[in-house]
């Protein structure tokens, strides 16, 4: 979608509107800034990360702990939203799924 919204651009011959009708394309997604992420929360991602190299097993209400004990009031949603936005996810076991189920 972000491809088709290149192609609009300032025309003199057709409106805005006119090219993101055409191209199927909601005018709100031309105008819409993404916010930039705010310096606490950059200084937690940076807590995190350094963190996370030596626990890599820590998931979120651990990180949650861990910046509380650094005195960061942080929400558990906020902490994951973090976490995924950084690309870290805990190292624990999963699930074999490649085992056949076994009646008892």
């Amino acid at each position: 979608m972000k491809k088709l919204e290149s192609f609009i651009g300032e025309n003199i011959h057709l409106s805005i509107r006119r090219q993101s009708e055409l191209l199927e394309v909601n005018r709100s997604n031309l105008y819409y800034n993404n916010a930039p992420e705010t310096d606490e929360n950059l200084t937690i991602m940076s807590l995190i990360d350094e963190h996370y190299l030596g626990h890599p097993t820590y998931g979120v209400l651990q990180m949650q702990d861990y910046l509380f004990a650094l005195g960061f009031i942080v929400n558990h949603k906020r902490v994951r939203r973090l976490l995924r936005l950084m690309g870290i996810m805990a190292i624990f076991s999963k699930r074999n799924l490649s085992k056949l189920g076994k009646a008892k």
